[in-house]
């Protein structure tokens, strides 16, 4: 028997590589020249190993494509703030016009405005003579005057309107009435409805301050000069009483029933206003009686 050898296995030959197409070189050419041209103005990009041809032409591409975003970044973004900010430098302010002036002028130019020179010792031909007006005591005499004039005629004054039962003819006025108390207060409510019960409704009154209370106008002083007077007073209430009250107030008894009374008043808690109430007798410090 004849040795034979021992059969030898065979390497298949891999196949020649394909040379790349005319058309592929060209279009690998122009990729090249592109980054080629772009690559001043961006990063240079680390080289990469490849092992083929196709992998050769697409890391150009991408690259290509960063850097042209960055030189749009870096032509467009500048011109941008420059168009928008030539509105701001074309504002400005003439030659010679500096910020005190446009603090002082408010934007006009100093050739417009206007200058006037007065002299230190120029006079003014105006005296305190030639100037005539009402002082305060001749304009309070010529109101009371009119005011006087009206109740004459019984036109009273009034301002605003007039409530039910409220017939007092200084309402609204807050100085000096012709009664001599202050208008618009109680003292000079009560003087007036005593008067008019007494049928006076004008001057000449028939009871003022100077009769009635004089040295003291207040409320408080009622009590003791009705006891000065001789005049009677009681804790019994009667119609047309004033009721007089410690905390310096007076009120016109209107009405009586049983233990309860009636008022009238003006400037009750302070409101320079007329007012009625009703409230126990036993509430009033002292009843004044009209006088005689």
């Amino acid at each position: 028997m004849v040795d034979q050898p021992y059969p030898t296995r065979r390497r298949a030959l891999s196949k020649p590589e394909k040379a790349p197409s005319a058309w592929a070189r060209k279009r690998a050419l122009a990729r090249a020249e592109a980054a080629l041209i772009l690559a001043p103005v961006t990063t240079a990009a680390t080289p990469v190993q490849s092992s083929g041809p196709r992998s050769t032409t697409r890391r150009p591409r991408r690259a290509g494509a960063k850097r042209f975003l960055g030189l749009l970044t870096v032509i467009v973004i500048p011109g941008f703030l420059a168009a928008t900010s030539i509105p701001a430098f074309a504002i400005g302010t003439p030659p010679g016009f500096g910020e005190a002036n446009l603090a002082t002028a408010g934007h006009v130019d100093a050739a417009d405005l206007q200058t006037v020179s007065v002299s230190a010792t120029a006079e003014i031909g105006l005296t305190r003579e030639a100037i005539s007006a009402e002082t305060h005591s001749q304009l309070m005499a010529r109101k009371a005057a009119s005011l006087r004039a009206q109740a004459r005629s019984g036109a009273f004054g009034v301002v605003g309107p007039r409530q039910a039962g409220d017939d007092y003819p200084f309402r609204g006025q807050y100085g000096l009435t012709s009664l001599r108390y202050v208008g618009s207060q109680c003292t000079d409510f009560v003087a007036w409805r005593i008067n008019r019960d007494k049928g006076f409704t004008g001057e000449p009154w028939k009871y003022t301050w100077a009769n009635m209370t004089p040295g003291n106008g207040n409320a408080s002083g009622w009590a003791r000069a009705w006891a000065n007077n001789g005049w009677k007073s009681s804790k019994t209430p009667v119609v047309g009483a004033v009721a007089w009250f410690n905390g310096n107030h007076v009120a016109y008894v209107k009405s009586v029933s049983g233990g309860s009374v009636f008022l009238e008043e003006y400037n009750w808690n302070g409101s320079a206003s007329y007012h009625t109430r009703t409230i126990p007798s036993s509430s009033v410090s002292l009843f004044l009686y009209p006088p005689p």
